[in-house]
């Protein structure tokens, strides 16, 4: 756990800004998280290793597998589990909550599958607050990117919203320097 979750405690990890959950879960075969509620968040699931199933309480059920993004918009109350789908390997996955700007919406769900070609030395823009980008989309203003870096690429980011934004980037593997 990045930030305070669940048995994890720091005071001085609480969140960055609106993020407020930074999970690198590991779910043994057949194992996984029984059903449980959620409201006024916005859960986004990237698995990275492994088939992730979902089914929650607005009828949406799915395998989420690695290169896939999925965004569940928890608004006004959502129950839902999830299961590692494979009983012969563990699955890998990045759980990210966001608070969002608008509580009690509708509960919404989206699922995408990733090009790997777009990742390759660029960032590629995965989230956004807008429905008509290009990714997943929340109730709030964060845009999420990932890229896939050969050694020695150098990419470039804007804020898109200078006055009100930071920047969190997360490693999944390897080393990167920011800014010197």
């Amino acid at each position: 756990h990045t930030f305070s979750f669940s048995s994890y405690y720091n005071p001085d990890r609480m969140n960055f800004g609106v993020l407020r959950v930074l999970n690198d879960d590991v779910v043994a075969p057949g194992m996984g998280f029984g059903t449980h509620p959620h409201q006024n968040m916005e859960i986004i699931s990237i698995p990275l290793e492994g088939d992730l199933r979902h089914k929650d309480s607005t009828g949406h059920e799915a395998i989420i597998k690695q290169g896939d993004v999925q965004v569940m918009s928890a608004g006004s109350g959502i129950s839902h589990n999830e299961m590692n789908a494979n009983t012969d390997r563990q699955v890998k996955f990045l759980q990210i909550w966001v608070v969002p700007n608008a509580e009690n919406v509708q509960p919404r769900y989206q699922q995408i599958t990733l090009d790997e070609a777009k990742l390759k030395n660029q960032l590629h823009q995965i989230l956004s607050p807008n429905p008509e980008d290009e990714g997943v989309w929340i109730h709030q203003d964060a845009w999420f990117h990932m890229t896939n870096l050969d050694s020695d690429e150098t990419v470039t980011y804007a804020l898109k919203n200078p006055d009100k934004n930071g920047v969190y980037a997360f490693v999944i593997k390897g080393n990167v320097t920011i800014n010197d």
